[in-house]
């Protein structure tokens, strides 16, 4: 479990499925990686994130409000296997999505911020990456603040945009 001073960012469980779900059927906020989603999708995608942190001791983390306990969205480092051209090197990825009553407030880069450091601290990776769509000028601005550069322009649903972060 992580926190800052707005902030827990802690690892997904079954009962953050209702917020979860919520969050990824908004079409505003995955305007950029997809159609809303379904129940049973949101449900199949959280255990995939809960499972996750067992097989590889890292993974998305919700994000809550410290005050309220609220959900806000999630942000941490995947292995998303994506099906990119050219293949993409195996580092880890790093993902960040928020509730539409998050956006603008700066949750983002305070989460994600926090889950780099703690990436860094408990993992060592060399690199990180993420991959966003070109259309997405706001993750794509977060990406620059939290040390990312362009890296190359892999095909992935259409076109993609690699950053990757020395650490």
């Amino acid at each position: 479990m992580i926190h800052t001073d707005r902030l827990t960012l802690r690892p997904y469980e079954a009962a953050d499925f209702d917020a979860y779900a919520a969050m990824v059927a908004d079409p505003v906020v995955v305007r950029h990686a997809g159609s809303p989603m379904t129940g049973e999708e949101a449900w199949m995608r959280l255990l995939r994130y809960i499972g996750h942190w067992s097989v590889f001791g890292y993974g998305l983390f919700a994000v809550l409000d410290r005050a309220s306990g609220a959900y806000l969205g999630e942000t941490g480092f995947m292995d998303f296997r994506r099906e990119v051209v050219p293949r993409i090197e195996p580092l880890p990825e790093a993902a960040w999505v928020f509730t539409r009553a998050a956006h603008g407030r700066g949750y983002a880069h305070e989460a994600a911020s926090a889950a780099h450091r703690w990436m860094t601290d408990t993992h060592a990776p060399p690199a990180t990456q993420c991959i966003i769509s070109p259309a997405n000028q706001g993750s794509i601005r977060l990406a620059e603040r939290l040390g990312y550069h362009l890296h190359d322009r892999p095909e992935y649903r259409g076109a993609a945009l690699r950053f990757v972060r020395e650490v």
